[in-house]
């Protein structure tokens, strides 16, 4: 089965109930990715996560912490200072945020196919990753 990394607004989308139209489209991403392939995230996914649901999404803290709970299915890319300087260096060479780069760097580690995100070109191709915006209109 492929690996697909799930970036942090992906996963916030889904928790989003001010969003009707993108919650739904983040969720049927999430359920496909669940379903046919094997999801992927990192800890800096998960610490994005819950900042976001909690500021943004005002979602109680202890409600936050059991949605992240629910993410125990997929496999997390532990963020260390190889990579870290790996999402440096893609950072630098793409062009792309550091955090990008170290998403990058985190599915790459993980041997991801592709990346579902919003923050990057769809149809784009990182390191061998293909990027994909589930929120485009002509997105599965």
């Amino acid at each position: 089965m492929a690996k697909v990394f799930l970036d942090t607004n992906v996963l916030v989308y889904a928790a989003d109930n001010h969003d009707p139209v993108r919650r739904d489209k983040a969720r049927s991403a999430i359920r496909r990715v669940v379903e046919t392939e094997i999801p992927v995230i990192s800890t800096q996914v998960l610490q994005e996560f819950y900042s976001a649901a909690v500021t943004k999404l005002k979602i109680e803290p202890l409600l936050a912490k059991e949605i992240l709970h629910g993410f125990h299915n997929m496999e997390t890319v532990q963020i260390d200072l190889g990579l870290i300087e790996q999402g440096i260096d893609i950072s630098i060479l793409s062009r792309i945020s550091f955090w990008d780069g170290l998403i990058l760097a985190a599915a790459e580690q993980a041997s991801c196919s592709t990346l579902l995100t919003e923050d990057l070109n769809a149809g784009q191709s990182v390191r061998g990753i293909r990027i994909e915006n589930p929120f485009l209109e002509d997105s599965p």
